[in-house]
């Protein structure tokens, strides 16, 4: 007797699209000018409904918030692999009303390593995401340093010395700077997607990943999100 059940047909992955009222393209380049650019929601709002597309500024911030970790994450196999010589150093940005240190770091070519509001997660995730060990390690005199190093990266030189540390904190006005529109943070996890897309977008303009190595310089920021849109 033949059985009555008949395969499921095969149906591609969902894109992570679906259910949104506007097409990938105007949210993919929502995304791209807010974290391209020292642009406000507002700005970003204007912008949109300059080119006929009437969307509300608190979409645009969903929008990003959403969207720009999938981003990211879809790029990460495209990343160049870091050095072995990590500098890093704490800012702090405003969020709802209370200044947080964010602990930053670039290699020697410039890439940033990553972003996070602990130090002690900022190295267990960066050590075990880019499953690279620096050999080097340049801080300033901050005492959160020394014993989170001794545990995670015993072997690495730990090395503090004064101006040592200039490229991170020369960087770390990038990162300023593209602050100063937003007026301040709300929650710990809007601030981390907003630094670590800057971090993000900072890197792909810098030539760390192997995406739209064929479009010129001018457009490539724009053709990798593309790129990436179709991947998520």
């Amino acid at each position: 007797m033949k059985s009555s059940i008949r395969p499921r047909p095969w149906l591609p992955p969902k894109s992570v699209f679906a259910g949104f009222r506007f097409p990938p393209e105007v949210i993919v380049v929502a995304v791209r000018w807010y974290l391209r650019f020292n642009l406000s929601y507002r700005d970003v709002e204007e912008l949109l409904v300059e080119r006929g597309v009437e969307v509300d500024h608190v979409t645009v911030y969903r929008w990003v918030q959403r969207f720009t970790p999938l981003l990211a994450d879809a790029a990460r196999f495209c990343r160049h692999a870091p050095g072995d010589r990590w500098f890093v150093d704490e800012t702090y940005v405003r969020v709802n009303g209370v200044w947080r240190y964010v602990y930053r770091a670039i290699d020697q070519h410039g890439q940033v390593i990553d972003v996070l509001v602990s130090a002690r997660r900022f190295f267990r995730r960066a050590l075990s995401t880019l499953k690279v060990t620096p050999g080097e390690v340049v801080t300033d005199a901050a005492a959160v340093y020394p014993g989170v190093l001794d545990e995670l990266i015993p072997q690495a030189w730990h090395h503090v010395e004064p101006y040592a540390n200039n490229p991170i904190e020369a960087d770390h006005s990038q990162l300023k700077h593209r602050l100063r529109p937003m007026r301040g943070l709300r929650t710990d996890n809007t601030a981390q997607v907003i630094i670590a897309g800057h971090a993000f977008m900072q890197n792909l303009r810098r030539g760390h990943y192997e995406l739209s190595l064929d479009a010129p310089p001018t457009t490539r920021v724009a053709a990798a999100f593309t790129e990436l849109a179709h991947a998520i």
